[in-house]
């Protein structure tokens, strides 16, 4: 799986505590947040503000002046919190301020979501932390995951908020360490964390599939995500996605989903197929065949309806389209107001300068809805 950056982390701090700097070398400091002379947005760029290429973010990844912005960041948004809320005070500190790391703090966090009396918070503290010590590409996927919420989700406030409260950004860090158990064949260990995730969360993803960074699963309720799934990155979900098999082979039999793809909630991709790069799934459609790149699909079986215009759709997270039919036929399916009318009138229609602002290719004015895209007849 390609990442965004392979160089992302060349300046994530070490996992131990500022006071065990080396002899003789004067301890380095995040200092503050707003202290910094480049703005969080340099380093980390905001890919739903245009930002799709992978070389900018190496070359301003490559900073000399901040260790980890993304950790300092929610250290300064949880001083804050804990000021304005005294009552929530011992609760940041425990969770955000006596953690040395990201990666401590995210395993702190989980570990007490996921602990049941049989599955102790300190077993699970313990197999987050050296999961994610060792592997770097967890590193780097746990940072660029939480500022696909920051940037797309207007409802994630902070990083902080997003760390501590988002049960999708949680879910996928959970999977995260699940699969890199399954790889060191631990599966038996991983298939306990997916099911745990599974009853807290309402999140179902097997630790076998492959995941790319930056991903937002929005919501995060009912996402169900089949074993021989491979999602790229810059993928956007909303809740009720299930990426399924089709029956009872065995295999490879999931879908593929190609990087910056956007899907809207409850649809349902079934099957060893293919999703093009940057396509757009609208809400509740069921995808049965494969769909080539930029397009817009809608429906049940879906169909390709139009074609998307902005480079990455998953970033901007627009989901309302303008649908301009193609100046030929279009297939138009008229519903009287007379509800006595029996048979619904099968019309054509050669529409040439019409343009309709539609919500996920459903188009409704004058009582015409479009059900199928524009053909001939």
């Amino acid at each position: 799986m390609a990442h965004l950056s392979h160089k992302t982390l060349v300046y994530l701090p070490e996992m131990r505590p500022e006071h065990e700097a080396e002899e003789g070398q004067p301890r380095k400091s995040l200092g503050s947040f707003s202290s910094w002379p480049h703005r969080l947005e340099n380093v980390f760029p905001v890919y739903a503000m245009g930002t799709s290429n992978p070389a900018v973010l190496d070359s301003s990844l490559h900073t000399s002046d901040c260790l980890d912005p993304i950790w300092d960041a929610v250290r300064e948004e949880a001083k804050l919190e804990a000021e304005k809320e005294p009552i929530l005070s011992s609760f940041f500190y425990a969770t955000i301020l006596s953690h040395d790391c990201l990666e401590q703090a995210l395993a702190f966090a989980l570990a007490n979501r996921l602990q049941n009396p049989t599955l102790l918070a300190t077993q699970l503290m313990d197999i987050f932390s050296n999961v994610m010590k060792h592997d770097k590409g967890i590193q780097q996927s746990i940072r660029l995951d939480i500022q696909a919420f920051k940037d797309r989700d207007p409802a994630c406030l902070s990083y902080c908020s997003a760390l501590l409260y988002m049960k999708g950004y949680q879910s996928l860090q959970v999977y995260r360490v699940a699969h890199a158990l399954w790889g060191q064949g631990r599966k038996v260990l991983a298939s306990a964390l997916q099911s745990r995730v599974s009853e807290v969360f309402g999140v179902d993803i097997h630790p076998a599939a492959k995941i790319g960074d930056g991903i937002l699963v929005d919501h995060g309720t009912g996402v169900v995500i089949g074993e021989t799934v491979v999602v790229g990155n810059r993928v956007s979900l909303m809740q009720g996605v299930t990426f399924g098999g089709t029956g009872k082979e065995t295999g490879d039999r999931h879908p593929k989903i190609s990087e910056g793809v956007l899907i809207g909630a409850h649809a349902t991709i079934l099957g060893n197929i293919t999703i093009g790069e940057c396509v757009m799934i609208a809400a509740g459609s069921l995808v049965l065949q494969e769909v080539p790149p930029h397009s817009i699909v809608a429906g049940v079986p879906a169909k390709v309806i139009g074609r998307v215009h902005e480079h990455y759709p998953s970033l901007t997270m627009q989901q309302e389209h303008r649908f301009e039919p193609e100046q030929n036929h279009a297939l138009l399916w008229y519903k009287s107001n007379d509800v006595q009318t029996i048979y619904p009138k099968l019309i054509t229609i050669v529409w040439r300068k019409a343009k309709f602002d539609t919500v996920f290719g459903q188009v409704v004015t004058l009582n015409m809805e479009i059900i199928a895209q524009a053909t001939s007849c």
